[in-house]
């Protein structure tokens, strides 16, 4: 029987470790988000890029774009935020 040499020797791979805390943060974002007064982040999806949130999707208002991103800093570790919100309402073809 042949055995391989280990090579973390008991240390968590970074890559899997970074996988985790930006699923973490992004989780994170998300519940802030969806208890947060002030918006309707239902249409909202939560991603992280590059160090950066990135919020993407719809909602109703100005004013709840701009408190999805003042939310979304005030969560720690979030460094940055790029909002990508648009304002939703009615599709071109008039249906919802």
């Amino acid at each position: 029987m042949v055995f391989k040499e280990q090579t973390f020797h008991g240390l968590e791979p970074e890559m899997e470790a970074e996988i985790a805390n930006r699923a973490s943060v992004e989780a994170a974002v998300a519940n802030a988000l969806a208890i947060a007064g002030g918006i309707d982040a239902s249409d909202v999806e939560v991603t992280m890029e590059n160090d950066q949130i990135v919020l993407s999707g719809t909602v109703g208002t100005v004013g709840e774009i701009e408190r999805a991103t003042a939310v979304a800093k005030a969560v720690e570790g979030v460094h940055a935020v790029l909002n990508r919100i648009l304002l939703g309402g009615s599709s071109l073809d008039g249906t919802h």
